[in-house]
């Protein structure tokens, strides 16, 4: 039976906790709870849960048992304590902060003080024995819980305790004395009362319910829902609120707040990290308005709390197995811990960590591989800029876009592609700077060693092929005008009247992972595990970074364990030995029509002008030799691994020039009597060729079936490539993949085709090729009728590009520029589909089709080969699913091994 609100259990004491309940008490509580139960000095407390506040979320109003709960838990605190809750002589105080199941760090709000009043203040002082202390402390009471609670500018506060020290004539609030603090109480007193027409509530426990109030509202603030989104936390987790007796850190110069770290976060060494401010609350460390101290110090200033607060460090780090953030206070020589939580740390400190706790017998191997993301090793992997000097004065920020490949590139601003390869061979580094890219900007995206667009998201032509090729690229930068023509680049200043120009040749520097845009050098680090990747650093040498052991250590056993074997998409022989260097186990997808680009370009013009058989043979007879060589040279860098070739897919309008700038061509020739009888042949098919919705038209196997030789041609290549690799005394193992199929009909009439064309060429030389016949799976059709599919098919690529764009009835190059960035501010989308395989529709029909082609065909090779194949969270649902391999850019490949090991690790 259903737990009812009545039933339900709203309030638990640190005592009744434990670290395993981050769920009902976030990770916040408990943790305070298992440091209770570990028996270090926690102040007493109790946490409200965090289904308390999906009841207040969802109604507007706390549970009907909550009040009751709380009053319970409050008078157990106060007979703990032997003080009530704000009570005149002695008040006992609380801080009222939150704590949600994933660690927000300042998303959320907190009130430190709960429990002063007019009248309690002077009890505070009497025991404390210092005015000074207890008026400051009410200060920030109301500092604190106007700006967070009753929603005052918090700036008005600053600027009244900004006039309260220029009128003293100091520059720090600790020059402030008990008296000009009274002064203060009273203004903000006041200015409470003129921003929200209210005083500032006397009543102890009427704060403490508002505050725990603006918590639960926190949750659904703009900041935490912006956090939420970029961090992938679920929106409807909820946070708890942890209600804990007060310790005060300025009490004076033997009180003090800290925060520590079992481990540095920023590198993973050992030792002693962190920083303490004497006399002092939290807040003052996390604001920086005072300087503070190595924690190292704390060891002169108070060695006893400093030797207790090392034992407890180890004895966190030993219990949790993890890097531990600790918060603690020492109240006049007193420790005592505030917050214990695994720390977040740096990507190269992940796998330094994991690897050392490994050494220490702490973790094993599977839980090391755990500890580490592929998100964190392609962070390793990217040249970064060095931030000091990119916030320097010696660079400019000029715009921003979308990070649509991390990495950092400098080089001088090109227009053209031709410029960029001609600048490149000539020793210039160059960044080629377009509106959008396109399939003829290839060479010069290769040459330059960056790419920018103002123009297009993640998905775009430019995003796709840049993370393809390792390569940084900032997309969709808006606010600059790109003039092509002109050769430069407009940053409009917000008058008008001065805009920057940045013409072709200026230095420009572009962050992938940030979008950052700036004009000037920004100097480049450059990434250790990308040459370990490379082979040219190794893990054992003498100059090898530790890092470079630690990440060799992680991958080493990510390979032993995963199922999952993870291929490339590479297109010619370069991209496949880096792609084997990176550790590809194949190649799932090569994308011949990448190979009728450049000066092949025309060949595949006379093959759409062609009249008759006779033309269109000849136009397919001179692809043939190229294709073979194309096909050999792949055959060979992957020799003794699958090598799968998607036969052409795309649309021939993309092999033709641009309608617009053919017809002024030809109109132009016509208007000085110069008439060329093969730009109006071109154009005339530019026109036959026009489709309104070119990636649902004429594509794919449309055109084998439409086109005839087309196919065949290719499959010739493909065969004779295999026979010259076998002759070779080479182990070629070629698969061939009809992409866009709809129907099993469509299937066998090319397959038929393409098994008489092999069986010609293996009596030709004297071979069996064994080479297989398979299909992408990109339409929902195709997904659904998988069964029937799989009877005339060796193996299944899901193509999932695509298939994102069908079900969804998104153009991917359209929509991520229009919409998407208020489909993903509303929540529709917590991250885009094109990035991370959207589970429930095109999953499904993933995992539908997967069971549905296995079914009629047991031995049924699956693969998917779009981007998601490089996606962390995406390579776990395909090991899920039951798939034998990923396919993704070479880059990725290192990650796609490491989520694979991750995701069977998961399973153990």
């Amino acid at each position: 039976m259903p737990e009812t609100q009545d039933q339900q259990k709203f309030v638990y004491d640190f005592t009744e906790g434990n670290k395993d309940l981050k769920d009902l008490l976030g990770g916040k509580g408990a943790n305070l709870a298992e440091m209770t139960n570990l028996g270090l000095p926690v102040p007493p407390g109790f946490t409200i849960t965090t289904e308390a506040c999906k009841v207040y979320l969802d109604s507007g109003s706390e549970p009907a048992a909550l009040r009751d709960e709380v009053s319970a838990h409050l008078e157990a605190l106060e007979g703990k304590m032997g003080k009530k809750l704000g009570q005149a002589d002695d008040p006992l105080l609380v801080s009222v902060r939150s704590g949600a199941k994933f660690s927000m760090p300042g998303m959320m709000d907190t009130v430190l003080n709960i429990g002063l009043s007019d009248e309690s203040v002077a009890g505070l002082a009497a025991q404390a024995g210092d005015d000074r202390f207890a008026w400051d402390s009410y200060r920030r009471l109301i500092q604190m819980f106007g700006k967070t609670v009753l929603g005052v500018n918090g700036d008005l506060f600053e600027e009244a305790i900004d006039a309260a020290k220029q009128t003293k004539g100091v520059t720090v609030d600790v020059d402030l004395d008990a008296a000009d603090l009274k002064k203060l109480v009273a203004e903000f007193k006041s200015i409470v009362a003129q921003e929200t027409g209210r005083s500032f509530p006397q009543e102890p426990r009427e704060q403490m319910d508002l505050a725990v109030r603006a918590v639960f509202d926190s949750w659904n603030g703009d900041r935490a829902k912006l956090y939420r989104r970029q961090e992938r936390i679920p929106h409807d987790l909820g946070t708890a609120v942890n209600i804990c007796s007060m310790v005060f850190g300025n009490l004076g110069p033997d009180s003090g707040t800290g925060v520590a770290f079992t481990r540095d976060p920023a590198s993973g060494h050992q030792g002693v990290y962190g920083d303490y401010l004497q006399n002092a609350q939290g807040e003052d460390v996390v604001a920086g308005i005072r300087n503070t101290v190595p924690l190292a110090d704390l060891e002169q200033i108070d060695k006893r709390s400093y030797d207790e607060l090392m034992q407890i460090m180890e004895t966190l780090e030993t219990h949790y197995k993890d890097l531990c953030d600790i918060e603690f206070t020492i109240e006049s020589g007193k420790l005592w811990m505030l917050q214990t939580r695994v720390g977040k740390r740096t990507a190269g400190a992940a796998f330094r960590i994991a690897t050392q706790l490994v050494d220490q017998g702490l973790i094993n191997e599977a839980e090391a591989l755990r500890r580490v993301n592929g998100a964190q090793l392609a962070q390793l992997m990217f040249p970064r800029f060095d931030e000091e000097a990119a916030a320097s004065d010696a660079v400019r920020k000029i715009g921003r876009g979308i990070a649509a490949s991390p990495g950092a590139a400098v080089g001088k601003a090109v227009f053209d592609s031709y410029t960029a390869v001609k600048w490149s061979r000539s020793g210039e580094k160059v960044i080629l700077i377009r509106r959008e890219t396109n399939p003829d900007d290839l060479d010069g995206m290769i040459a330059a060693e960056g790419i920018l667009t103002s123009r297009g998201g993640k998905t775009s032509h430019a995003a796709v092929v840049a993370r393809g090729m390792g390569k940084t690229c900032v997309c969709g930068a808006e606010d600059l005008e790109v003039d092509t023509k002109r050769r430069r680049m407009i940053v409009p200043s917000p008058d008008g009247k001065d805009d920057l120009v940045i013409e072709e040749g200026d230095v420009v520097s572009i962050d992938g992972s940030s979008g950052k845009v700036y004009l000037g050098e920004v100097p480049v680090v450059p990434s250790p595990v990308v040459e370990y990747f490379e082979g040219r650093m190794h893990a054992g040498a003498d100059d090898a970074d530790e890092l470079i052991g630690a990440v060799h250590r992680i991958m080493a056993y990510a390979d032993r364990v995963r199922r999952l074997r993870v291929r490339a998409n590479a297109d010619n022989a370069e991209d496949a030995a880096r792609a084997r260097r990176f550790g590809a186990q194949g190649i799932g997808l090569c994308r011949t029509e990448h190979m009728f680009l450049g000066e092949r370009r025309e060949m595949v013009e006379r093959l759409i002008l062609a009249h008759g058989d006779e033309e269109r043979d000849a136009a397919l007879g001179e692809l043939l030799p190229l294709q073979k060589k194309d096909f050999v040279e792949l055959l060979e860098a992957m020799d003794g691994l699958p090598v799968t070739v998607r036969l052409l897919d795309p649309p021939l309008h993309e092999f033709l020039p641009d309608i617009t700038e053919l017809s002024v061509r030809v109109a132009l020739a016509e208007s000085r009597k110069d008439h060329n009888e093969n730009d109006l042949r071109l154009l005339q098919a530019v026109h036959r060729l026009h489709e309104q919705n070119p990636m649902l038209g004429l594509r794919g196997v449309r055109l084998g079936l439409v086109i005839p030789g087309l196919f065949a041609m290719q499959v010739r290549a493909i065969a004779e490539a295999a026979a010259a690799r076998r002759n070779a005394k080479g182990d070629p193992r070629a698969e061939i993949m009809i992409p866009l199929v709809g129907t099993v009909q469509e299937l066998e009439i090319v397959r038929e085709e393409a098994e008489q064309v092999i069986a010609e060429v293996e009596r030709a030389h004297g071979v069996d090729l064994k080479l297989s016949l398979g299909t992408m799976i990109e339409l929902p059709r195709a997904a659904l009728t998988a069964a029937q599919i799989a009877e005339s098919a060796d193996f299944f690529s899901f193509g999932t590009n695509d298939l994102t764009q069908t079900v969804w009835g998104f153009s991917r190059d359209d929509v991520e520029a229009s919409f998407f960035t208020a489909y993903l501010e509303k929540g529709i989308f917590g991250v885009s589909p094109f990035e991370t395989i959207d589970k429930d529709g095109v999953g499904a029909l993933v995992r539908d089709a997967a069971r549905a082609g296995r079914a009629t065909r047991p031995d049924l090779k699956l693969g998917v080969c779009g981007e998601h194949g490089g996606d962390p969270e995406s390579v776990h649902f395909f090991h899920e699913v039951g798939l034998d391999y990923v396919s993704c850019s070479p880059f990725r490949i290192p990650v796609a091994r490491l989520e694979s090991g991750r995701a069977a690790a998961n399973g153990r």
